[in-house]
């Protein structure tokens, strides 16, 4: 497939998804694939840049992303960044929270440090928060809107649960016993960071596409 279709002919029926993140794209479809938009990830397409993302918050990052892949595609583009941040690690890793532990590292890999830090501080408090960027490039790449969402909790003294990807295994939700790695995914993609994101950005997207007719 072409890297970009034709400016003039932009297709409103496709979303493209910028991650290859196989997790984000199950969770994203699941909550916005309901929008009668074809979602298709980056993956479809060959020789795709992958853009840098050196924003300074989330927001700015999954702005570049959608752009980005917006420009090279021609397609109407969803792209969101996010991250874990920790209180007793002075709200770390958040920004790089994917890059923790090193660019190839692992989920696994990326939690061990993450516990290990954690017990070198010697402080009790787990209280953490996972916030999370959405962003939406028309097909000209012009950003058209940004939703943000927060899910507070705390970390876990060591991973629990098969479900979801990242930390998702040590992080336990306000209100709930069980971390995202073990709570059903129709609760964790109504509470989660990127789930209130996906929802903000949910409604969006039906009233873009009204108004596209």
């Amino acid at each position: 497939m072409r890297a970009r279709q034709d400016r003039n002919t932009p297709d409103m029926r496709k979303l493209l998804v910028g991650t290859q993140n196989k997790g984000k794209i199950t969770e994203i479809k699941t909550i916005v694939g309901d929008v009668a938009y074809e979602i298709i990830s980056v993956a479809s397409f060959a020789g795709i840049e992958t853009p840098n993302e050196n924003g300074s918050s989330y927001a700015e990052n999954a702005v570049i992303k959608a752009r980005q892949y917006s420009v090279q595609t021609g397609l109407l583009t969803l792209a969101d960044d996010s991250g874990l941040e920790v209180e007793a690690l002075g709200w770390a890793p958040g920004l790089f929270s994917a890059r923790y532990a090193g660019e190839d590292a692992s989920d696994a890999e990326r939690r061990a440090l993450l516990l290990s830090e954690l017990a070198r501080t010697g402080v009790d408090t787990r209280t953490a928060r996972f916030v999370c960027a959405v962003a939406i490039a028309d097909s000209r790449g012009q950003i058209i809107n940004v939703s943000e969402g927060v899910c507070w909790g705390r970390v876990n003294s060591e991973a629990r649960g098969d479900g979801g990807f990242g930390y998702d295994p040590l992080f336990i939700p306000d209100g709930y016993d069980q971390t995202f790695a073990e709570l059903p995914n129709s609760v964790k993609n109504e509470i989660s960071h990127r789930g209130r994101a996906l929802a903000k950005t949910r409604a969006f997207l039906i009233s873009y596409k009204l108004y596209r007719k």
